[in-house]
């Protein structure tokens, strides 16, 4: 439009020649004034106002340029860029059709050997989560008795690779769990039975607990997945009793669950007082809920006769890391350590009473459990 603007004044300023009327001025607004005014008859064949720019590089004309000037080249020219605006106007009313045969021509000019190598999928785009494609840069590391967790506690228990921007999970035993943002080192409460890096929506991961109500309460069993929660916000997994403890903690899939074994303390007229538990079972439930009474007496231990795979390294375990696979108590199994008893010729298995203290029985107690001691 410029381009179109300013031949046509140079056209008109030179074949009228307005530019002999300012050989009698003497200074320059005289000349400026001049040419505006020789310029006021033309004014309504241009499609912009003549500002004294426009009059300024009208002065600036050679005079070898007026005196060679090709009246019939001018409007060639002209005519040129009337064509070209006219194009410019039908592209505008029809900008989409445009904009497409425009990248044609720049595919076919510009795109051989370089075509596509990716694919659309016919599903279409999925949401790509930020903690699935970053690469783990940092290990965390766990003080289970001071309750401490993090990256920069490299002398402590090593849990397992992550990155810097992972949530931690852990558990406690008094029956509380909280999910933090990972640091250098965050506290998470004393006696960390369980911790493992937090994976939002994981449906996957179970957890079975047995846990007591209070300091001398019923014994509770439940089964239930972490779902969504808030980021350091402390839930309890128990009723809420005061002095509550986590007596077992085992981690399994939807449907590889272990199985426990309970022994009662006698008591007269109890006759039954060793019966199994299956978890897989067990309803899966929220993480909320309270769970079902596993029995009313005293107990003298829990052992754990049956695995599923699971997430052994995360929980807290009394078993030394060389163990034998018939051996009746998994990885996972989470109560407190016990000196070193291989030179023992009785084949055990390991368990605790209700107050975590640790017991040795015989491995091949396998009595199914009355439904008396046990209800769900």
């Amino acid at each position: 439009m410029e381009d179109w603007h300013f031949s046509s004044l140079e056209k008109i300023f030179i074949e009228n020649r307005i530019y002999r009327k300012i050989e009698e001025c003497e200074t320059w607004e005289a000349v400026i004034q001049a040419i505006d005014k020789g310029l006021n008859p033309f004014k309504k064949l241009l499609k912009r106002e003549v500002t004294e720019d426009d009059i300024v590089k009208l002065t600036e004309i050679k005079i070898k340029r007026i005196s060679k000037f090709d009246a019939k080249k001018a409007d060639e020219h002209i005519k040129a860029l009337n064509d070209k605006i006219k194009v410019v106007k039908d592209n505008l009313k029809n900008l989409t059709p445009f904009a497409i045969a425009y990248f044609k021509e720049l595919l076919k000019k510009y795109g051989k050997g370089k075509e596509r190598k990716t694919v659309i999928s016919e599903e279409g785009f999925e949401q790509i989560e930020v903690r699935k494609v970053v690469i783990n840069n940092a290990k965390l590391y766990v003080s289970r008795e001071e309750g401490f967790a993090g990256y920069g506690l490299k002398k402590d228990e090593l849990v397992s690779e992550c990155s810097d921007i992972d949530d931690v999970l852990a558990i406690t035993g008094d029956g509380k769990f909280v999910v933090n943002r990972i640091s250098d080192k965050s506290y998470y409460g004393k006696d960390i039975r369980f911790i493992k890096v937090f994976e939002k929506n994981d449906e996957s991961t179970v957890y079975n607990m047995v846990y007591r109500d209070g300091p001398r309460g019923d014994l509770f069993i439940k089964r239930f997945s972490i779902g969504g929660i808030t980021r350091e916000k402390i839930y309890d997994l128990t009723k809420g009793t005061e002095n509550s403890k986590i007596i077992y903690l085992g981690i399994s899939g939807t449907d590889n669950a272990p199985t426990i074994q309970i022994v009662l303390k006698p008591r007269p007229k109890l006759k039954n007082t060793v019966f199994n538990v299956n978890f897989n079972e067990m309803l899966i439930k929220n993480r909320s809920a309270v769970g079902n009474i596993l029995t009313k007496f005293p107990v003298h231990k829990i052992t754990e006769v049956g695995k599923g795979k699971s997430e052994a390294s995360a929980v807290k375990s009394s078993e030394p890391s060389k163990k034998n696979e018939k051996e009746s108590e998994p990885e996972l199994f989470e109560f407190p350590k016990e000196k070193n008893n291989t030179e023992q010729k009785n084949t055990c298995t390991k368990s605790a009473d209700e107050n975590g203290n640790l017991i040795h029985a015989p491995s091949n107690i396998t009595q199914s459990y009355n439904r008396h001691h046990c209800r769900f």
